[in-house]
């Protein structure tokens, strides 16, 4: 690995060992408590969707008419994620985004939908972010996190963005996650078979493959140039931060499930 990458990821390890330990996955034991995650969770899965799509628009040429942008290299590396990421297979063998195939894993579930797609639905009608979260009861914890997402995206610098990108976003579901998912999925398939299959691929192609691609992508977009790695080690730990309140949030509202069952 680049020094400045090995940097980068010793810079962060603290608070990425603190996440993968989170609190949060030990208190997910039903599928009440799944549901109250994946309604939170399914924001950070929506606006992943929109820092890759920033990358792609720095990166790349999506005007017209068409001129060539960047060089080759970082051209490959983000339209290779995007077309994983935009049109992925499902378990059916059907064409969809991750973030579509989340909204099915919620629905099989039984987990609600609503504020995402009202959220959506806000954003199609021409508001803009703020306007959006006005209109909607969505929790302080979930909007923080989104603004956060927008607000590296609004730097306009691709380093930044791929930094949060590759190490503040990716492969941070935990070995004991994935258990927990898969002995629900034992007693109700009917319920969690979508959601097993997302993790499972979220594992294969993201943490792996586009990890890859990822890393390859910061090293070329920071180069040789101190300021952009000191930039992009800076918002890599700022994005854990940002993850470590949204989970703090999932376990707080786990926990008012876990009263009120009492």
């Amino acid at each position: 690995m680049n020094t400045s990458l090995a940097s980068i990821t010793l810079a962060i390890q603290p608070l990425r060992a603190s996440l993968t330990n989170h609190a949060v996955y030990s208190k997910i034991s039903q599928l009440e408590h799944l549901q109250a995650f994946m309604q939170d969770h399914v924001f950070a899965v929506w606006d992943f969707m929109s820092l890759l799509k920033a990358l792609q628009r720095q990166l790349t040429c999506v005007e017209l008419p068409w001129v060539p942008v960047g060089n080759g290299n970082t051209r490959y590396l983000i339209n290779e994620i995007v077309n994983g990421e935009e049109s992925d297979l499902d378990a059916e063998g059907k064409r969809l985004s991750h973030f579509e195939m989340y909204l099915e894993a919620m629905q099989q579930a039984g987990a609600n939908t609503a504020p995402i797609q009202a959220l959506i639905a806000e954003l199609q009608a021409g508001k803009n972010l703020d306007e959006a979260f006005a209109q909607l009861d969505i929790a302080s914890h979930v909007r923080d996190f989104v603004r956060f997402t927008f607000d590296v995206i609004a730097t306009n610098k691709p380093h930044i963005i791929a930094a949060v990108f590759t190490f503040g976003r990716e492969d941070l579901i935990p070995t004991m996650f994935i258990a927990m998912v898969k002995d629900l999925n034992a007693s109700m398939p009917e319920k969690v078979a979508k959601f097993t299959y997302y993790l499972e691929r979220h594992i294969e192609v993201d943490g792996d493959h586009h990890g890859h691609l990822a890393l390859a992508m910061v090293q070329e977009l920071c180069g040789n140039d101190a300021q952009k790695w000191q930039e992009a080690t800076q918002y890599a730990y700022q994005a854990l931060e940002m993850r470590q309140k949204l989970w703090d949030g999932v376990e707080a509202s786990i926990a008012n499930i876990a009263l009120q069952e009492a």
